[in-house]
């Protein structure tokens, strides 16, 4: 299969976006741009769609898919009910990066949701996929459109590196504003419960809803056999081929563990590390791939998932990453980083 690779500045460039959406129509697969991450969209209701997202990406077919809407409208047909938790935060956040889990609707095969009982359902802020949702004139399945447990694409370059030659179209829309995958909220139960943290933040859903759950996966490593509830909780994701280790805890200690760790590494092997602005000058390591200031963990997030992937293009054998402090959108990028490494973390 011959990948096409088409490039769209806005929702107005109408001629790649209808061949888009043609291929969706068609049952073939697409990927496009969100304001989080790319996606790789399918025909949400057609379960070979759901079946061919799986094998392009090589991802388990227990791991739900998300589906993305165009319109707030869309979202009665896919769903039992809509809860007043619901309601409250659709209100505050959609379109924007928040996926919403219902109890599913017949109309969605189980195919698309992993077997589950519930569907998970986002309205993107984007654009570009608002227009191209809108011309496929159905809900699009799309999970991160990258090989399963490898960075999520915050480019298409990403894309185009990992699934060239297994799907049909990339949209190009430029780099993805917030970098990280949505947040996830169960509100499907009585109380809602955050599935994966983004940026929308605990801090901000509490001031929508008051105390909520949160799941014990979002800030530890999920028991053996735990079937994940939505994307991104059960396997090992984010993952360059590069070793991760993350070293957190006080900013100077934190700098002496790691340089001690790099100066007892085998030297035939490559190091790196993933650093703040204020710290990159203080390593050892062969290279020191710079996320941004700690002073915004926003341009953090958004060259985090970038950062994994240089890993890969520069050879890296083994990185070592500062660790964060998890309050607000540091949630988020802890959640990512743990899940890189699968949880090794030396605290100091």
């Amino acid at each position: 299969m011959k990948t096409i690779i088409a490039k769209a500045d806005n929702e107005n460039d109408i001629d790649v976006l209808n061949k888009a959406a043609e291929i969706i129509r068609s049952g073939g697969l697409v990927a496009f741009p969100t304001e989080t991450v790319y996606g790789l969209g399918g025909d949400g209701l057609d379960p070979a769609a759901a079946k061919k997202i799986y094998a392009a990406k090589g991802r388990p077919s227990d791991n739900p898919l998300i589906l993305h809407i165009s319109h707030i409208s869309q979202l009665r047909p896919l769903v039992r009910e809509i809860p007043v938790s619901a309601e409250k935060l659709i209100k505050e956040f959609w379109p924007g990066p928040l996926t919403l889990i219902f109890k599913k609707a017949d109309i969605v095969p189980y195919e698309t949701t992993g077997g589950l009982d519930t569907v998970a359902v986002r309205f993107p802020e984007n654009r570009i996929a608002q227009r191209f949702i809108t011309l496929c004139g159905r809900p699009i399945a799309a999970p991160s459109a990258n090989s399963s447990g490898r960075p999520s694409p915050t480019r298409a370059s990403h894309v185009e590196f990992d699934l060239s030659g297994k799907i049909d179209m990339i949209i190009d829309g430029g780099h993805c504003e917030f970098g990280l995958e949505s947040t996830i909220v169960d509100v499907s139960e009585d109380k809602p419960c955050l599935l994966r943290p983004g940026s929308v933040t605990v801090e901000m859903l509490e001031e929508v809803l008051g105390p909520i759950d949160i799941d014990k996966a979002v800030t530890a490593k999920p028991e053996a056999g735990e079937r994940p509830k939505a994307p991104g909780m059960k396997y090992t994701h984010y993952s360059p081929a590069a070793k991760v280790i993350i070293v957190r805890g006080n900013e100077e200690n934190m700098i002496k563990r790691i340089n001690e760790l790099i100066s007892h590494t085998d030297k035939s092997l490559k190091t790196g590390v993933i650093a703040s602005e204020e710290t990159k000058d203080r390593y050892i390591a062969d290279e020191v791939l710079v996320t941004g200031s700690r002073e915004n963990t926003a341009q953090i997030a958004s060259n985090l998932f970038k950062m994994l992937r240089k890993c890969d293009h520069h050879n890296i054998d083994v990185v070592f990453a500062e660790g964060l402090s998890e309050n607000e959108l540091g949630m988020a990028i802890m959640n990512r980083l743990k899940k890189a490494a699968g949880y090794e973390i030396y605290d100091v």
